[in-house]
């Protein structure tokens, strides 16, 4: 386990540096809020260091990849992964290492939504769902 990880406290963890893990890095680093980025893909997990950020590579499903991002002491985690099952599986293994975490989680419908609430995340997003809408109530102006 790397010193820096070892010694966070009151972080955030984003699980996938995609779109909209990078979206949320961004806002998290311009409020100076303290995160750590785990992903998956090597090449990513050196382009968020160049970038002067925290990162492990590694499955964020995974309990020893969580632990090794502070998990116990951390605040909240963003559960951005491309994959539905994979953040279901994240949100189930973040919640049994910290009860009192702050889960947020990405979902592609409202069948998994439904599925992440019920494995103990406290705030869901549907970026497909947000967008359209958006796209929508534009069309309508």
């Amino acid at each position: 386990m790397q010193e820096k990880e070892k010694g966070m406290s009151g972080h955030v963890i984003v699980c996938g540096f995609g779109i909209l893990g990078q979206k949320i890095v961004d806002v998290l680093a311009e409020h100076n809020v303290k995160f750590i980025v785990i992903d998956s893909d090597a090449k990513v997990a050196t382009l968020v260091k160049e970038y002067g950020h925290d990162c492990i590579e590694g499955d964020a499903t995974r309990s020893r990849t969580l632990r090794l991002a502070g998990i116990e002491k951390a605040k909240a985690i963003a559960i951005a992964l491309d994959d539905d099952a994979k953040n279901l599986f994240t949100v189930l293994t973040a919640r049994d290492l910290n009860k009192n975490i702050f889960i947020a989680a990405r979902a592609n419908d409202e069948f998994v939504r439904n599925k992440l609430i019920e494995a103990g995340a406290d705030y869901v997003v549907m970026p497909q769902k947000a967008a359209s809408k958006e796209i929508a109530d534009e069309l309508l102006k």
